[in-house]
């Protein structure tokens, strides 16, 4: 009952800028959700380029990887250009790479990889035990009880409608301004039917693993992103697609952070179905860099 009727017009919001307009060949446009944004959201780049890449490859091939960087901020405001370069098609293996432009200008990079499907070995690490989802505060549980003496720009966050749903298992980050070990579990669903397309699952599923990674980075050091005297940015990305998932229940997104340094967090992530399954790893880095002080 929690799935309320603005959070599956997000998520069909989220399908239909998914659904990019085919200019030429190898060549896409994308919309992006005018929803108040200032920049693109990093996920949205990956999930639409990773359609974009997609659609250049023969039917039975899916991705099994991506690498990417975030170049520069995007802009909501206008379309983003999605350039398909087809590097090579092998008997198994099929590589592409795709550039986002935007005002004549790259604003992210990834390298794809594409694959039949195989048998082989088969193994995985195990997926943490924690508390189940419906044991755990729901959204607008954390909502009520958190925001109605947050900062304006936090309740403007959360408020917003979003395609995917967010649980996370431990809420002493929201309460607490004390350093915490930087490692966290959160669940994670999409807020509306996803269709039975491999390749659209990928990009949703690319799609949310942009989602509080940069965070974990900071728990070490008693912040957000939401502190405003910070600069926060995702700088690259890379992920590993190991097993099919259909994004019809809850993933456990585990994450910890083994380094920062240099203004840049280092994070890695698994993703676990709620049978266990690990359906996806993670990583990547950020810039939390702490704002010059006028004088």
């Amino acid at each position: 009952m929690s799935r309320q009727i603005p959070k599956t017009l997000a998520m069909e919001t989220l399908l239909a800028i998914l659904d990019l307009e085919n200019l030429e060949q190898n060549l896409f446009r994308g919309q992006s959700p005018q929803v108040g944004w200032q920049r693109v959201f990093g996920g949205q780049a990956i999930a639409q380029a990773v359609v974009a890449a997609s659609r250049t490859v023969g039917e039975g091939r899916h991705i099994h990887s991506l690498h990417a960087y975030f170049i520069r901020p995007g802009d909501p405001s206008v379309p983003i250009i999605y350039e398909v370069e087809r590097v090579r098609d092998g008997e198994s293996f099929a590589t592409r790479r795709v550039v986002a432009i935007q005002h004549g200008k790259p604003i992210y990079l990834m390298t794809a990889s594409f694959q039949y499907d195989e048998e082989g070995f088969d193994h995985q690490i195990a997926m943490p035990e924690v508390p189940l989802p419906d044991t755990l505060m729901g959204e607008e549980a954390i909502k009520t009880q958190f925001l109605a003496n947050a900062p304006a720009h936090v309740r403007a966050y959360w408020e917003r409608p979003r395609p995917i749903e967010l649980r996370p298992v431990s809420l002493e980050r929201y309460v607490s301004r004390k350093k915490l070990d930087p490692r966290q579990h959160v669940w994670v669903r999409t807020t509306g039917p996803v269709p039975e397309d491999r390749h659209l699952q990928a990009a949703i599923l690319g799609y949310l693993s942009d989602m509080t990674l940069l965070d974990t980075s900071l728990l070490a050091h008693g912040t957000s992103v939401f502190d405003r005297s910070l600069q926060v940015a995702s700088l690259d990305h890379a992920m590993w697609f190991h097993r099919p998932c259909k994004l019809d229940g809850w993933l456990l997104y585990t994450q910890d952070s083994p380094s920062a340094s240099g203004a840049r967090g280092m994070t890695r992530g698994s993703l676990f179905d709620l049978q266990g399954a690990l359906v996806a790893s993670v990583a990547q880095e950020g810039l939390i860099r702490k704002k010059a002080i006028d004088e």
